[in-house]
Order: structure tokens, then sequence, then C-alpha cells
């Protein structure tokens, strides 16, 4: 169902939730001194390249999310320098074997001329993480423009596999991705 909501784009709703996220953050300790006020919150591209006209020019989610952060106070700007080039196919639709690789995401991702300032941190930001391939390789593109920066990544969803009940719907984990035998590893 949530997930639902978020993919439908609707403004208000992803302002909200990024509101619940930024309440989260003041009041329990599983993401405190996650978020730097200091970073740069960088939104992840979809899947397919965004249009070059400015008219058919339409928000990624995490662009959304991204700005909904930032309004709430969480992070110091919002820089949608990250683009896709090439599009690759949906995760959500694409199973097993079919998923795009760290390594097609990685070279469907360019990163557009830099922001104003130099980033003293920064906070990628996306609406879903599976099994983190789209976040380590956009992780992996800003890593060259910004080698010496700290980078962090932030899902609003995490998916939790064939999970038959969930205890709890707000359910804040920090967590690593990790590049392991040749492929994205979550954990938790």
């Amino acid at each position: 169902m949530l997930r639902i909501l978020l993919k439908s784009r609707d403004p208000a709703f992803i302002y909200q939730y990024a509101a619940s996220v930024a309440e989260a953050v003041r009041e329990r300790r599983a993401l405190q001194g996650f978020f730097d006020p200091a970073a740069l919150l960088i939104p992840v591209p979809g899947c397919t390249p965004r249009a070059a006209s400015r008219a058919s020019r339409r928000k990624w989610i995490a662009e959304h999310l991204a700005n909904g952060l930032f309004a709430a106070g969480l992070g110091a700007g919002v820089w949608a320098g990250l683009r896709r080039d090439t599009a690759v196919r949906k995760s959500a639709t694409a199973a097993g074997p079919e998923r795009p690789t760290v390594a097609a995401h990685f070279g469907s991702f360019a990163l557009q001329s830099p922001p104003a300032r130099h980033p003293l941190s920064i906070l990628l930001v996306d609406d879903v993480v599976t099994k983190g391939r789209t976040l380590l390789a956009a992780a992996t593109r800003v890593r060259e423009a910004f080698p010496e920066t700290p980078i962090r990544a932030f899902a609003l969803l995490r998916t939790l596999g064939m999970v038959e009940e969930l205890e709890r719907l707000m359910d804040p984990c920090v967590g690593t991705i990790r590049w392991r035998a040749g492929d994205a590893h979550r954990s938790p």
C-alpha cells in the first residue's frame, strides 16, 4: 500500500512522509546522527532518462522526496545533478537475472555540472531499496566527482523479501550496502 502511494508521485503524500522522517530523526535513536545537517541531498534518478525539454521535465519520486526532506530541515540543499543517460529495466518489474546489474546502473548514470559549492557530505535519496544495486552504482558515480566527500544513502522504503506480516510500519534501520561476490548485498 505504501509503495503504491509513493509511486503515485503525489507530492503532498511524499512531503508528509518526509516530515515523518524528520520527526523520527528528532525522536528516535535509530536515525540520530544519520542525517548530516551539512549534507547535500542528491536524488537518485528513475530508470529512464528525463525528457530534455523543460516543459516535459517531470520530477522523479526521489526528487520530490529530497525536496521534502530538505523542507523538513534535513540537509543543506538539494542538487539534482545525477542523471540517467540511458534507460535500464525497472527493477520492480524484472525478476532475477533480468534485474539491472550494478554495472548497468553505473553505465547509465552521468553527472551534470557540479553544484555551486563543494559538498561537505552527500546523502543520496531514493524511494525504495531492494538489494541496493542502484544506490551502490549511484554512490560510485558520485564518488568520481567527490572522492574525498563522505557519501550515505537514504531510501524511504526497504523491501523485506517475502515477509507475510509486518510488525510495524515505521521501522527505521541503518545498514550497509557492500560489493561482494560480484553483486550488491544489503544488511539488514
